[in-house]
This record gives C-alpha cells, structure tokens and sequence, in this order.
C-alpha cells in the first residue's frame, strides 16, 4: 500500500474542529450544543456586502489579476491610511483567506528547517501552516498569570538562531485576546532589526479593541518596520465575512511583494464574487462597528464575570478580538471536551469548547486549558458557563 508522506502524517489536526464529530451525535440524539469552540460571528454581514454579490453586473466570472483587483486593492489601501498605516495598493497582495496570506509569508521568508518564534499560546493553524511549509515553530512561553502579555524580549534572544527568520504575533490575540501595547510593539521592532528578522504581524482582530483606555498598534504605525513587517489581514471577522475566504499580506519591503507574487501565480488569483464583496464592505459606517464593539464588549464582560464564579477556574480578561482562555480544575481538557459532548448534557442542552493544548506548540502546555469564543448572545453565554459549571463538577466527581 502506498505511504503517506511524513509532512502529512506530522500535520496536527484542528483543536477547533477535531471533536465536529462528537457534536454532530449529540444533535442526532436531539442536545443542543451551543458552540464556543470557533469563532464564527453570529453578527450580520453588512447589507452593502451582500447586495454587491446580489447585484453585480458580472457576465463571465473570470479570474482575477494573481495580487487581487486593482479596484480593491487601491481601496482597501485607503483604509490602511485611514488607520495611519501608510501603504499603496502595490504593497497588497490579495489572498484567499488570511490562511493563505499567512502560508505565502512563510514561503517567501523561510526555506525548510528555518525557524519561525512565536509567543504562545498562538492560533493553532500556525502549527499546521507551518508544518505544510517546512517551518519550525520556536515557542516562547507567555502566561495566563499575567494576562498572557509579551513575554520578556531576553527570553526571545535566547531562542534565535542563525535559522531564526521572523517573529510571528496575533494582535489582538487568537486565542488569548491579548492587546499588545505600543512599548511592546517597540520592543520587538528594536530585537527584530537587531538580528535582521521579519516581523510578521496577524492584525485580523484591528477593530475588536474593548476599552477607551487601549488602542490598536500595527507594526507599520511608525515603528520603523518598512524593511521587516508584514501585516496578515482577513475581512473573515471585520465584516463578519468568514465564508468569503479573502485576506491580504501587506509590506513596504519590495523584495517581499515580489516574492509573495509567484506564490500568488501559482495558485493563480483570489475569488472574483468574494473580492466584488470584500470591495463593497469597505464602504461599512463606522456605526456598524460601534455597535459590533459595544456588543463584543458586553459579552465579554458578561462571560468573564460568569467565569469567575467557577471555584477553581482561571481566566484572564481579553482586551481585545473575541476570545478568552480558561485554566479549569482539571487534568486533561481534551478529554473533558469530548465527554462534555459524548457523555453529558443538562436539560438536553451541553457546550463545544476547544481545549487549549492544540494552540501550543509547547508538548504538555495548556493540558487543563480551554479556549471560549464570546460570538453567542449574552443570555446563551451565561447559559453555556452555567451548563460548563455543572459539568465541571460532575467530571471532578467521577
């Protein structure tokens, strides 16, 4: 029988995703499962959006160019400049999803067996696109005990190597929505250029900033990171858009650009409808977003402080994007995750979370760990925390 290849085999499969099956029987058997697991926005995408797929004149849905229409690209630029991000279109390269962005970066930066830090707990499909490009992941440790804020730059230092390519943050963070603060952000501008390191930067959650007294800094807000950022962006959340699988990769470094562009080729051009929509979002009010924040802020206040009523649970409050990380008293969230779907519910109801540990890269990291997306109504949030409580106290007991 033919083998399967050793990068397919090392492919970690998708805390996120990996227990679909065990909700999936649970609905067969007639629980409802209420899902904290993925961050799929339960918000409207914006009418304006919509009605652009709705009524386009397109009679040949043709490809596009491999960087992304010329119509897009110079608009989504504005919106970077209106963000103090001073970039053209041709610092854009339009991408299927922000998964893609994310791939190309490590293609065009990292030849196999170099090394990518990373602080983590990060966003598991880091794992997984840096498996199928031959990237090893160099994890830096960060801790809920203080809020999972960056980890002290000597700890960095001591992991870089002559195969140390690029720093890789998500700000705000998936999963811990951790805000990185403007002195943080100065920090790693300072050791990237020290060691001539790239500073690739997962800025999908810019808009999802809760507090007046936080702000969002991109790497290219006067940092001094022409020649060493890379921003990786998506419309999946900012619109509420996750089906239409465009993102962008955005740098001032030619070289990148150019680069990024044969991989661009390759897989020849980005969705021509999902471009038509991601086009027209761009038009959104801002009132949107002050209503999507307002309502992204009570469900997090609403779910941290119903949290914190759980003897034993640890949580750190997000200061942005929508999600939190829990420390539960227990040994193995993996196995609690799936007996909450297999083997419990309370009144035909039971929870979908997803443990921890698959967003380390770190072997027995965040084992009593789980991640919580904050995407349901408030009233289905305090009833998820009331169902994960007793749970928690059935599990302990048995």
């Amino acid at each position: 029988m033919p083998k399967i290849s050793s990068k397919g085999n090392a492919m970690p499969a998708s805390p996120i995703r990996k227990l679909v099956p065990y909700a999936e029987n649970a609905k067969k058997n007639g629980v409802k499962v209420f899902h904290l697991n993925i961050g799929q926005p339960d918000i409207k995408t914006p009418q304006v959006a919509l009605d652009a797929i709705k009524n386009n004149a397109v009679e040949v849905l043709a490809y596009s160019r491999s960087e992304g229409s010329d119509e897009y690209r110079t608009k989504l630029a504005n919106y970077y400049q209106q963000n103090n991000i001073a970039v053209t279109k041709d610092d854009i390269i339009v991408t299927t999803g922000g998964s893609e962005a994310l791939l190309f970066a490590m293609g065009t930066i990292a030849d196999y067996g170099d090394e990518i830090i990373i602080p983590e707990p990060f966003y598991a499909n880091y794992n997984g696109f840096s498996t199928a490009s031959g990237v090893k992941v160099v994890p830096v440790n960060s801790s809920i005990e203080d809020g999972f804020a960056l980890p002290d730059i000597s700890e960095f230092e001591k992991l870089i190597t002559p195969k140390t390519k690029a720093i890789l943050i998500c700000n705000p963070g998936n999963p811990t929505g951790y805000l990185y603060s403007e002195e943080e952000i100065e920090k790693l501008a300072v050791i990237v250029k020290k060691h001539d390191l790239f500073l690739i930067a997962d800025e999908v959650y810019r808009e999802f900033v809760y507090d007046q007294s936080d702000k969002h800094h991109s790497v290219l807000n006067n940092f001094g990171l022409e020649d060493y950022a890379i921003i990786i962006d998506s419309v999946s959340k900012r619109y509420s858009m996750c089906g239409a699988r465009i993102g962008c990769m955005v740098s001032k470094n030619t070289a990148v650009i150019q680069t990024a562009m044969k991989f661009a080729q390759a897989r020849l051009s980005p969705p021509t409808y999902a471009q038509i929509a991601s086009e027209a979002a761009l038009e959104t009010t801002q009132n949107y977003f002050d209503e999507v924040i307002v309502e992204y802020k009570e469900r997090r206040d609403t779910l941290i402080a119903e949290l914190q009523k759980i003897d034993g649970v640890i949580v750190s409050k997000p200061k942005g994007a929508f999600y939190c990380v829990a420390q539960l008293p227990i040994e193995d969230a993996d196995d609690f995750a799936q007996w909450i779907l297999e083997s419990f519910e309370d009144n035909n109801e039971t929870v979908m979370v997803a443990p921890a540990s698959g967003f380390y890269s770190t072997k027995g990291q965040g084992k009593n760990q789980i991640r919580i997306a904050y995407v349901l109504k408030k009233e289905d949030l305090i009833r998820s925390v009331e169902i994960l409580k007793i749970a928690l106290s059935k599990y302990t007991n048995l």
